[in-house]
């Protein structure tokens, strides 16, 4: 079976490092199967693709294309809807230019399996109408929240064989969106192996910090700049947690960049440098640039931190933290907790507000036991419900009974 992989961009987000992780599988589980990819981006995600025998390729996105995205559009004012119609505006050309090269690119490869892993390439659908293949939709948002995608994709899919959501309130979502599309529940998964308890990072030196006096706990935020991930909020708790435990030696890291193209939809590093100063902690808060390699900056932690502001369709970075045997602060609203057990092996709190994750914090940060305990327990949940070895043999299942049905 040759199975052809569709991904909009060619960074490693939350949704490209569970594809890695994926493809390394398939080929261990299945070696048989033919893995090929395009992207629309350059990136890491290429290089890393092709590292693990993967016939990869990059098939440029129009920028214009690339930056689009209505996410923003929740409860939009006229001003976001009139930005975002005129930014439409040459969609439909570059669209149709994009498309005949897509579907030229598909034609020469002849998967019997397309498996698109973004908005975008669900949306570009009906370029590979006709030939003869099944499409996998592999849903990592919730399409009920955004408004356009939501009704586009509702009208394509007649086109979708399947979808994949990475979490149970995806997959209750997307059901509502595409109709009759079979949608199985698949969590991602992480490499256990990799991630792992090990050698920590120097935080202190990536982020150009001095080196902390000796007993400093370390507390980190790792996700991408998405206004929404939460960073402000975490900020604002760091603040209030050093107003109350003056004695506790402490320092914080957000550890991350802007990755995606989409407009107004991050925070530059400038911005959260004035909320650093705003609520005056310099010199207790490093900002760690992107790493490729993350799993020696979740060791180097002594509470892992998930702040994201609004309910989180899987949170990668969970499952990453987890497995390196961290204490964790999760969203209870996130995808992964609903693996979890608040008490046992992680603390959640509620999103957006910062007063319960000061509670959490006070908790952890005085508590070197519990850390001790949730860390054990977080390993273990990791390695039983997270592992890649276990996300790829479900997918594979999914793709089996599609070519079993042709």
């Amino acid at each position: 079976m040759r199975v052809l992989f569709l991904n909009p961009v060619g960074i490693l987000g939350g949704a490209e490092r569970a594809l890695l992780d994926l493809m390394a599988c398939l080929r261990q589980l299945d070696p048989s199967l033919s893995l090929l990819l395009l992207a629309g981006s350059e990136g890491l995600l290429v290089d890393a693709a092709r590292a693990l025998g993967v016939d990869a390729r990059l098939l440029p996105l129009p920028k214009e294309l690339s930056s689009l995205g209505d996410s923003a559009l929740r409860g939009p004012t006229s001003w976001e809807t009139w930005r975002f119609a005129r930014s439409l505006l040459p969609a439909p050309a570059l669209l149709a230019g994009y498309g005949r090269a897509l579907r030229h690119e598909v034609e020469n490869l002849r998967p019997d399996l397309l498996h698109s892993n973004g908005i975008k390439t669900h949306l570009l659908s009906p370029v590979t109408a006709g030939l003869p293949l099944k499409r996998v939709w592999h849903i990592h948002d919730f399409l009920s929240e955004r408004p356009l995608v939501r009704r586009a994709l509702g009208t394509l899919a007649p086109l979708a064989s399947a979808a994949i959501a990475n979490s149970s309130a995806v997959g209750e979502d997307a059901r509502g969106v595409l109709g009759r599309v079979p949608v199985h529940v698949v969590y991602n998964g992480v490499d256990t192996e990799r991630f792992a308890p090990g050698v920590p990072a120097d935080l202190d030196a990536l982020a150009g910090m001095p080196p902390a006096p000796a007993g400093t706990l370390r507390v980190g935020l790792v996700a991408t700049y998405a206004r929404w991930k939460g960073q402000d909020v975490f900020l604002e708790a760091a603040a209030a947690l050093t107003r109350l435990e003056p004695t506790v030696s402490v320092r914080f890291y957000v550890v991350g960049a802007p990755l995606y193209q989409t407009p107004g939809s991050q925070f530059t590093e400038a911005e959260l440098r004035q909320l650093i100063d705003h609520w005056k902690l310099s010199g207790r808060v490093g900002l760690v640039p992107f790493q490729a390699e993350p799993a020696a900056v979740y060791r180097a932690l002594d509470v892992f931190v998930h702040a994201s502001t609004r309910r989180e369709p899987f949170g990668l970075t969970i499952a990453e933290a987890l497995a390196c045997g961290r204490a964790a602060i999760v969203s209870g609203a996130s995808g992964a907790a609903e693996a979890l057990t608040d008490g046992t092996d992680v603390l959640t709190v509620p999103p957006g507000d910062s007063r319960p994750l000061v509670a959490a914090l006070r908790r952890l940060l005085t508590d070197a036991p519990l850390r001790e305990r949730l860390g054990v327990a977080a390993r273990q949940t990791a390695v039983e419900r997270f592992s890649r070895e276990r996300y790829a043999r479900e997918i594979l299942d999914v793709y089996r009974t599609l070519r079993d049905k042709r």
